[in-house]
């Protein structure tokens, strides 16, 4: 599970590397939390990329009621071709999640120890999302992501059986493409990222609260 993650470097965020025109003024965030609005990139038919404000926790285009966003914040690679919630979204609408980091939370004998994972470098990187959008008569149209999740690494093991999907920058071009419909394809790139390029360390559990949204949050502290 991905239930907490950073875009702390948003406003500096690499337009070569992710093929955006521009990159609106966006304010640093450590501690975003579902059902809140996050940077998301988009490909439009044209080939066109953009970031769009999206809201964490997908509703399906057939939901009757939106809440149900508040249960898919992630989706597991492994059966996204089953679920109906995800099943349309996988083939036709994919997003990257940009972010230098993301919280996990460890079993220990003295209560549930928050950790801080991110790249060996501190740079941002994506995570593979999907994204929809759910209207209904008398709302306002609501256009939601979720985080795909896969097995945990080696690094991750010890702290959580679940881990975000980090996508390789040579397959960013081929999960963002909405003509690519090759799923057995796009399948392969779910992998759990190379524990060797990540780093992890403890965090007050400070960013347990989502309220709380500073630095403070992926400042290292002792186990």
């Amino acid at each position: 599970m991905c239930g907490r993650f950073t875009q702390a470097q948003i406003a500096d965020l690499d337009r070569e590397v992710f093929k955006l025109l521009n990159v609106p003024a966006l304010p640093p965030r450590y501690n975003l939390a579902p059902t809140q609005d996050a940077a998301t990139v988009r490909q439009r038919p044209s080939g066109e990329r953009r970031l769009h404000l999206l809201r964490w926790g997908l509703i399906p285009s057939w939901a009757k009621n939106p809440t149900i966003g508040n249960r898919l914040i992630n989706a597991r690679a492994e059966t996204l071709s089953e679920k109906p919630a995800f099943e349309a979204a996988y083939r036709y609408r994919r997003c990257l999640i940009p972010t230098d980091g993301f919280y996990e939370w460890m079993k220990t004998d003295h209560g549930k120890q928050p950790y801080y994972l991110r790249l060996h470098d501190g740079g941002v990187f994506a995570f593979a999302g999907l994204w929809e959008r759910w209207s209904d008569e008398g709302h306002r149209p609501i256009e939601t992501f979720t985080i795909i999740t896969t097995e945990p690494n080696e690094l991750l093991q010890p702290i959580h059986n679940r881990m975000p999907v980090i996508l390789l920058q040579q397959h960013y071009d081929a999960w963002l493409d909405p003509a690519n419909q090759d799923v057995e394809h796009l399948r392969d790139l779910l992998r759990p990222y190379p524990a060797s390029e990540m780093a992890a360390h403890p965090v007050s559990t400070f960013v347990n609260s989502p309220h709380n949204d500073g630095p403070e949050c992926v400042r290292p502290v002792e186990a």
